[in-house]
């Protein structure tokens, strides 16, 4: 059996005036998400809201007694929050164009499952090691994933927000289902682009290696970011395994 214990915060940053990002947090039923919108005026913050309630919703009361049935309500948690939102920008033309990354970390028995879409990440921490889970949809990490430039020139290209998947995108959404086994402090990070774009993993890391509660943890990386110039919107959702 695990407990898991949480913490998590959202901050518009320095440069933005309004919060296109969204999180979700809820231990208790082992279950986190969040999410970062685009699109023009307020559809950004409209489509991750969207995202965030589908997933509060598809997953409410529902049976995750195995790995099989977890994972089929991730799939469903992204069809059905990629089809509102399709649906929601055909009925408003001044929002067309909206779309969100999509990050989902839930568990079953003592295995984490998690649903990614876009540029958002979550990262692992343990044993005094931070590692990225997630792999970016990005233009640029399809550059690095081809040789065309390395992982240091991808972090200062000029193209680096541009990506290739997320929710609203296309009727028929492609996400990666990512499964493995926890162990006894395990920290699970979530974080939009305004984090990991604006804070080297080895802060991030040594940030999460403090003996500071989650609480403090949240807040010292979002005022990294913001110390770093803040130039997006940061949100940062972290999770502790504990085993009973």
């Amino acid at each position: 059996m695990i407990k898991l214990i949480s913490a998590s915060a959202t901050d518009v940053g320095l440069r933005r005036t309004n919060n296109e990002d969204a999180c979700l947090a809820i231990p208790e039923e082992s279950l986190f998400a969040l999410s970062d919108g685009m699109g023009g005026a307020a559809a950004g913050e409209i489509a991750s809201g969207y995202f965030i309630d589908t997933v509060r919703e598809v997953f409410s009361g529902q049976n995750r007694s195995s790995e099989e049935k977890v994972c089929a309500l991730v799939q469903e948690a992204f069809r059905l929050s990629n089809q509102r939102i399709i649906s929601h920008a055909a009925e408003h033309p001044q929002d067309e164009g909206m779309g969100c990354t999509g990050e989902l970390l839930t568990f079953c028995s003592d295995r984490y499952i998690i649903g990614h879409v876009g540029d958002s990440r979550i990262y692992l921490f343990r044993e005094g090691k931070l590692r990225q889970i997630t792999k970016d949809h990005s233009l640029v990490q399809l550059q690095v994933d081809q040789g065309i430039i390395s992982a240091e020139e991808a972090k200062q290209h000029p193209m680096k927000n541009i990506i290739l998947r997320a929710l609203g995108s296309v009727p028929s959404l492609s996400l990666d289902i990512i499964k493995g086994s926890v162990l006894h402090h395990d920290i699970f990070l979530l974080c939009s682009d305004g984090l990991s774009d604006m804070v080297v993993d080895a802060v991030i890391q040594n940030t999460l290696a403090t003996t500071h509660s989650l609480e403090y943890k949240v807040q010292n990386l979002i005022e990294s970011a913001n110390s770093a110039g803040g130039r997006d919107n940061i949100t940062v959702v972290l999770c502790e395994v504990e085993a009973t």
